[in-house]
């Protein structure tokens, strides 16, 4: 178990292009083989390398856990083969909505999910059948785009820096792991855009610094390593 850092496509911000949980982990077609080979070797799990409506956008696009994955309406059949490939025992639901970032609106692990405060009542049920856990609508900082300000493995949540005290008591109740707070690349407390984890390891964007690991570790227990 360890913590690893990369870039992808010249920028820091690998949350907003892969996704994992502890049974698949998913990035762009156009991923160099041998990041992906590390991302795979790291965290454990078999590597889908695949496009969501033929863009590269996955950690925004699309929510999983081990149970399910959600995707955007936009999502192309061949997509879902290839996911459906190596993900054969995952539900696969296309949200048939107007709304797009599933990534950014869900938070969830293998034990519950807290959602963005706007979503449909229909959509929240889809959500909960699709991740087969109970979901609630919460908020982050008094944000509503909980998906982009943490990230939830089944040890432990990180969470944006600002979260208030009746947000944190929520992601314990729901998710049933501790909350912790800390930052990524450099400083940015949007979580999930720098930081892509499972039980066996976090794999950070290549700006996020010695301290920010330590926190990372700490909050997920997962340790630094050497590639």
């Amino acid at each position: 178990m360890g913590i690893y850092l990369i870039s992808l496509f010249g920028t820091a911000s690998i949350g907003v292009y892969m996704l994992a949980n502890d049974k698949v982990a998913i990035v762009p077609r156009q991923t160099p083989r041998t990041k992906a080979s590390k991302i795979q070797k790291w965290l454990k799990v078999p590597l889908i390398k695949t496009n969501i409506g033929n863009s590269v956008l996955i950690g925004a696009l699309a929510c999983a856990n081990s149970n399910g994955i959600l995707l955007p309406h936009f999502v192309r059949e061949e997509e879902i083969r290839e996911i459906k490939e190596l993900g054969e025992d995952i539900n696969i639901t296309v949200m048939e909505t107007k709304r797009t970032a599933y990534g950014n609106m869900v938070l969830a692990n293998d034990k519950g999910a807290v959602v963005d405060p706007r979503l449909k009542a229909e959509e929240v049920k889809f959500i909960s059948d699709t991740l087969g856990v109970e979901v609630v609508k919460g908020e982050i900082a008094g944000l509503p785009y909980v998906g982009s300000l943490a990230v939830a493995t089944n040890k432990g949540v990180l969470a944006h820096p600002m979260i208030k005290e009746e947000e944190r008591k929520l992601l314990e109740e729901v998710l049933k792991v501790p909350v912790d707070v800390g930052t990524v690349n450099c400083g940015i407390p949007y979580i999930a855009t720098g930081l892509i984890v499972n039980s066996h390891a976090a794999v950070a964007g290549e700006l996020t610094t010695g301290p920010e690991m330590f926190i990372i570790g700490n909050a997920l227990d997962v340790v630094k390593e050497d590639e």
